[in-house]
């Protein structure tokens, strides 16, 4: 009969990458309060040190940081090398890898491809899918076969759907679900659970990004409409990684009430 515990997160060694803010300091307090061990990495070392205070504060066993820039390979092995270092041997118990959130990412421009950047698909590329390929692969070696670990990659309603003006954006989204796809086939027989989540439109500081600190714009994305937070993406990635261990969540795609696809956007009159 199969066993229907939830997996206990309680003392586990869970790795979010782009730890610094958004989804990714979200899952630092979500797992915290499941009393988890952080190791976090992202490229803003000042934003790193207070989401891994407020971890402590929010119930973390343990909370550590370290620069983590995923579009550099030297950047991946260091920082993995520096994870090791905190985590103990693989065949300790007390020393596996048990969460992986591939969280770092993000959009750079809204051009049209006639009028795109060259840096500007280059960096979304990178984080979005070579930097998911590279921290993943670093990081298997260290995760525990036939225990319920989990690979959580934050993906986008961009990777199912196109849109003008994010040609990249939805390629690199579109291949981090086909990289989620190929690891179920690689690690099946493993134990180690795969998946990804989708969001739709929600409001952390990824506008802001995409259009270059251009906060009107960003703010006008989420005009009139409620998006989703990254509270609530947190709270998907925990459930999500405390099921069964018998149990694998896929793909989730998740939107805010008021958006039905991309472009079809409920919004109420702005006072």
């Amino acid at each position: 009969m199969t066993t229907r515990m939830k997996y206990s997160l309680k003392n586990k060694w869970v790795l979010i990458t782009g730890a610094s803010s958004g989804f990714g300091a979200a899952a630092a307090r979500a797992f915290a309060a499941e009393g988890a061990k952080l190791l976090l990495g992202a490229r803003r070392i000042d934003r790193l040190e207070k989401v891994a205070a407020r971890a402590v504060k929010a119930g973390a066993a343990a909370a550590h940081f370290h620069e983590l820039d995923v579009s550099s390979t030297a950047s991946v092995k260091t920082f993995m090398a520096w994870v090791k270092t905190k985590i103990g041997r693989r065949k300790s118990a007390a020393g596996n890898l048990h969460v992986l959130v591939n969280n770092a990412g993000g959009a750079h421009g809204l051009d049209s491809v006639a009028a795109g950047k060259d840096a500007d698909w280059e960096t979304t590329l990178q984080t979005n899918v070579l930097g998911l390929l590279r921290v993943t692969r670093a990081a298997l070696p260290l995760m525990p076969p036939d225990a319920g670990a989990s690979i959580l990659n934050i993906g986008s309603i961009a990777g199912r759907t196109a849109y003008a003006g994010a040609a990249a954006y939805c390629a690199a989204k579109a291949g981090e679900l086909a990289v989620t796809r190929v690891l179920r086939h690689e690690l099946l027989g493993t134990g180690i659970r795969v998946g990804t989540i989708d969001p739709g439109l929600a409001e952390t500081e990824f506008s802001v990004v995409r259009f270059k600190g251009d906060k009107k714009k960003a703010d006008d994305v989420y005009a009139g409409m409620n998006p989703l937070t990254a509270e609530d993406i947190a709270e998907i990635m925990v459930w999500v990684a405390s099921r069964p261990p018998h149990v694998n969540i896929d793909e989730i795609l998740v939107k805010p009430t008021d958006q039905a696809e991309m472009g079809k956007v409920f919004r109420r009159p702005v006072k």
